[in-house]
């Protein structure tokens, strides 16, 4: 299992050169003219998309979502046993529909942390995305005894009760 976990960070990290080609200069780093980390950046264009998506400002939220991937491939190379790092690498994907990278980052989470209820909430989101009922039911039982919103959540959005939050 924890060769699973090092062979796919090791395939992350590489392929962190991919979204990280473009973005040249000194601003990229977390000198001492930049404090916030790159996950605490990378949270915070989160955030801002969201509420772009509330607006209806969709090619907005997009660039949020994607300049947020890079920060958090940045903060992943840094600390690579994060399962947070990997839920929110995980959502954003989602969120520019990059379905299948979304789907690997919440797994190599959930081989962290399986019981992080965030990632069980966002993938069984991602399966009800991609038609998957079955396995949105499967992150639900996870879910099950964990008292938490992110069980409620999953569960509207499986029985109908809530329209879809993604």
């Amino acid at each position: 299992m924890k060769l699973l976990i090092i062979t796919l960070i090791a395939f992350l990290n590489f392929t962190t050169l991919s979204y990280t080609a473009g973005s040249g200069g000194s601003s990229n780093d977390n000198s001492s003219t930049n404090k916030m980390s790159d996950f605490d950046w990378a949270e915070r264009k989160i955030i801002k998309a969201k509420k772009y998506e509330k607006k209806g400002k969709l090619k907005k939220a997009e660039k949020s979502y994607n300049d947020a991937i890079k920060k958090l491939l940045k903060a992943n190379e840094k600390d690579p046993t994060n399962p947070d790092i990997y839920n929110y690498l995980g959502f954003a994907n989602r969120k520019v529909g990059n379905f299948k990278d979304g789907e690997m980052y919440y797994l190599i989470g959930l081989e962290l942390d399986p019981k992080h209820n965030g990632i069980n909430e966002y993938l069984g989101e991602l399966y009800l995305q991609t038609d998957r009922k079955d396995k949105a039911l499967e992150r639900l039982k996870v879910l099950e005894t964990c008292n938490c919103k992110e069980y409620t959540e999953l569960k509207d959005l499986i029985d109908g009760k809530k329209t879809s939050k993604y």
